[in-house]
């Protein structure tokens, strides 16, 4: 028990003393830490484009252009999904 106890307390000495620099999210939930890290810009290249925009034929569609304001969010849209008679876009070629 005293063990225990003993690597319990080490862990959590260690654990809040790890990045006392870095602003932790969440003890404000309703307000970001002001010193919290931002996103200035996103670089989505040709090569990007062309990768999401993968089987889709031009014109594009008007409902496509959601990804000029993607940022780096994940979304599934642009990643290959299942296979056989669900491949609509042949990513699986």
């Amino acid at each position: 028990m005293r063990c225990s106890l003993l690597v319990c307390s080490a862990m959590f000495v260690t654990a809040n003393s790890a990045n006392a620099d870095y602003p932790v999210a969440g003890k404000e939930p309703s307000q970001r830490p002001s010193d919290a890290p931002v996103i200035e810009w996103v670089n989505h290249n040709k090569a990007w484009y062309q990768s999401a925009l993968t089987g889709v034929q031009q014109p594009y569609p008007r409902s496509l252009y959601f990804l000029d304001n993607q940022g780096n969010w994940y979304t599934p849209f642009i990643h290959p999904g299942m296979k056989g008679r669900y491949d609509l876009r042949n990513w699986h070629q």
